[in-house]
């Protein structure tokens, strides 16, 4: 699946609203991560929780939304779940 693009358009505290473009893509599944870049570069990685209509996706954050603002944001969609490395670090 190609990256598609949301913009965010609500944040309370951990849970943001996304709203897709979906003509040109179809909405994240749940479960999918979505990757919302603050203004300074750092990336906050979400969780898509439920399709909630109008082309839009409610998320839960892994991180602070501090920073967050509606019409504001623009979140990637990678198509995959989170995933978390396993094993030794070196």
């Amino acid at each position: 699946m190609a990256q598609s693009t949301g913009k965010i358009v609500q944040v309370i505290g951990p849970v943001i609203d996304i709203s897709f473009d979906t003509e040109k893509n179809p909405l994240p599944n749940i479960l999918d991560a979505l990757v919302v870049t603050r203004e300074n570069g750092q990336k906050v990685i979400f969780e898509c929780q439920q399709h909630i209509g109008e082309d839009t996706v409610r998320a839960i954050s892994m991180d602070s939304t501090d920073g967050l603002r509606q019409n504001g944001g623009f979140s990637k969609q990678p198509g995959k779940p989170i995933t978390m490395p396993i094993g030794e670090i070196r």
